[in-house]
């Protein structure tokens, strides 16, 4: 009997580990929870990127649909998905915001004008204290916040353009059209 055991002990550890390794494999790593779902974007005040610019804070994000998105010019899924965030802001009616994140201010100015600027504000987070505010994992990681300054929508990875059609655009549409027409 004991002899058995020896043999099937191992052999049941391997089998319990194939399953656990096996359901892993099924979930999108993209898919992380996030805490600040619905909850009021982090008080945070970041000075501008560029010499005269306005930084980015909290109180920027309301009054309208914004995207958050944390980038550095060190950051190669960031080059990945800049066409796509170029493309995004020629769209009416989307505001993108950046945060540099943990980058330095010139390496991340010559990154945005090699390869163009899409954000309204650039806030600089050198110490990354608002990306761990915000729950960021790792760049790129953007964020759809409404009106009223509540995080919707968080994007883990760089964005693509069916990210965009089947993603994001949705959450922006039903949050402009939740808000109702200005008045």
């Amino acid at each position: 009997m004991t002899r058995r055991l020896v043999f099937l002990l191992p052999a049941g550890l391997f089998t319990a580990l194939v399953v656990v390794f096996s359901i892993g494999l099924t979930h999108d790593p993209h898919l992380l929870p996030s805490a600040m779902i619905n909850r009021p974007v982090p008080d945070f005040a970041l000075p501008g990127l560029y010499e005269g610019a306005e930084g980015l804070s909290g109180k920027d994000l309301g009054g309208g649909v914004t995207l958050v998105n944390f980038f550095a010019s060190w950051c190669a899924p960031c080059r990945e998905e800049h066409a796509q965030l170029m493309a995004l802001a020629r769209r009416p009616g989307v505001t993108l915001d950046g945060i540099a994140y943990k980058d330095k201010p010139e390496a991340a100015r010559r990154f945005l004008d090699g390869l163009g600027n899409p954000f309204r504000r650039i806030g600089v987070d050198d110490n990354g204290a608002t990306a761990i505010d915000f729950g960021v994992y790792g760049v790129p990681e953007t964020y759809v916040v409404d009106g009223s300054g509540h995080i919707r929508y968080r994007q883990v990875g760089p964005v693509t353009a069916a990210d965009i059609a089947q993603k994001i655009l949705p959450v922006i549409d039903r949050l402009t059209a939740s808000a109702g027409p200005p008045g």
